[in-house]
């Protein structure tokens, strides 16, 4: 996994998963004015919930 990766990302779907604000942008999906490469600029991810 590139480092830069959301290690909590999950692909959309994906059951036991939710949608969240980014963390890595704060949900603006924009980084030193260049689009996001965790949440891809939509400021949002695919994640976990509870542990799924």
């Amino acid at each position: 996994m590139d480092e830069k990766e959301n290690p909590d990302a999950v692909p959309p779907g994906t059951p036991g998963a939710g949608e969240n604000i980014c963390r890595k942008c704060e949900g603006s999906g924009r980084i030193e004015g260049k689009e996001c490469p965790d949440c891809g600029g939509t400021g949002k991810v695919n994640t976990g919930i509870g542990g799924g």
